[in-house]
């Protein structure tokens, strides 16, 4: 699969959420139902509309994954589970580290995949919160790549 990144738009929330939704089924274990489905909502609604996003298609079409930046931060990172290992996360970062100058990302404490990754991708742990910002206890490390 080619790795183009390109831009996503309103247009592409209603994948973007499937897509997000789908990674955290496979990667949030930590996460019931019921904590799905109270974010589910405020993803499509209220966070997607604030992100600068941008997306990998395979060739079918089909987001396999998706970054969203604001500010220097990386607000989201997801992949499609059948996609997991294959290079998309880490193109999605390195674009957001090197082309969005984005050097700031928070990561649930009981995601260890999601955080190895960031390690691996230069990033430390400069933080931590006992609760996600929707005031969950789901404790959040804040991670820095520096510049």
């Amino acid at each position: 699969m080619q790795l183009q990144i390109i831009p996503l738009s309103e247009n592409d929330f209603t994948e973007v959420t499937s897509v997000w939704e789908a990674s955290v089924r496979a990667s949030h274990h930590f996460l019931s139902e019921a904590d799905i489905q109270f974010y589910k909502p405020l993803i499509f609604s209220n966070y997607l509309p604030m992100l600068d996003l941008y997306g990998i298609h395979h060739e079918s079409g089909i987001l396999a994954g998706f970054i969203g930046t604001v500010a220097g931060k990386i607000e989201m990172l997801f992949v499609q589970p059948s996609d997991f290992g294959k290079g998309i996360g880490q193109a999605l970062c390195r674009f957001a580290m090197k082309e969005l100058r984005a050097s700031k990302v928070d990561v649930n404490e009981d995601n260890q995949g999601a955080f190895q990754f960031y390690l691996k991708m230069g990033f430390q742990v400069v933080g931590r919160s006992p609760l996600d910002p929707s005031g969950k206890p789901f404790p959040i490390l804040h991670l820095d790549a520096g510049d």
